[in-house]
């Protein structure tokens, strides 16, 4: 039987993006992310075990969008299901999981830092959305924030049949009335409805298929690097430090 080294689970959500993009985009680009990244990362020899992506994220914010669908649990909610999963986990000896998040509303560490000091198994956060920001100024014109040109050329390369992008809105962003805010001095949870027309923050107008199948190669490379490096990393008393 194989002994797993390590473990991924892909978080993605439901949620409407702009008008060109299906709701499952976040969960459809963390799973091609994670499926590249985990057989890349074995064909170098690490035991990489890929879980199925939990396709339900913390929306809430979401739930006043006029006809829109969108299905979200609460934090508390993703941390149960989490617990479960990881003493799932531990009881089959896998004790390193990459908790690989594709939605920008499932705010994983404080759910790491709970769970620290209750299992054995260790476990990181991966936001792919973080990975490659320096990349983004040779790829992208106006990169956004959601179902932006970033995504949109993501959903281009890698499921094309589900993108609509003559339905696409401009992806204009209502600013707040508090200007720390807009500088991000003062962090709120945004009301999706009155913060954007479409569902959109971001001008998706540029993107290409070619841009996200670059994006996606930086991406895979870096996130696979990490796992073959974590597979192999023995658990002795100075992990994860040198």
């Amino acid at each position: 039987s194989q002994r797993w080294q390590a473990a991924v689970l892909p978080f993605g959500a439901t949620e409407p993006h702009n008008f060109h993009m299906p709701y499952g985009t976040d969960t459809l680009q963390v799973e091609t992310l994670a499926q590249l990244a985990c057989q890349r990362a074995w064909d170098a020899g690490a035991y990489v075990a890929l879980l199925p992506a939990i396709p339900y994220g913390v929306n809430t914010n979401h739930l006043k969008i006029p006809g829109a669908l969108a299905c979200s649990v609460t934090p508390t909610t993703l941390l149960a299901l989490l617990t479960d999963l990881v003493d799932s986990l531990e009881r089959q000896g896998v004790r390193k999981l990459v908790l690989l998040n594709g939605h920008g509303g499932n705010e994983l560490k404080p759910l790491t830092r709970e769970l620290h000091h209750r299992t054995g198994v260790f476990l990181c956060v991966c936001d792919w959305f973080r990975m490659a920001k320096d990349v983004y100024p040779g790829l992208f014109e106006r990169p956004g924030e959601h179902a932006d040109e970033v995504e949109s050329s993501l959903g281009l390369a890698f499921f094309p049949e589900l993108m609509r992008m003559d339905q696409a809105g401009d992806g204009a962003v209502r600013p707040s009335r508090f200007d720390a805010v807009n500088k991000g001095w003062i962090a709120l949870t945004r009301p999706w409805h009155l913060a954007t027309a479409d569902t959109g923050m971001g001008d998706p107008s540029a993107a290409t298929a070619e841009k996200g199948r670059r994006l996606m190669d930086v991406l895979v490379e870096r996130l696979a690097a990490f796992l073959t490096e974590l597979a192999a990393a023995p658990m002795d008393e100075t992990f994860p430090f040198v």
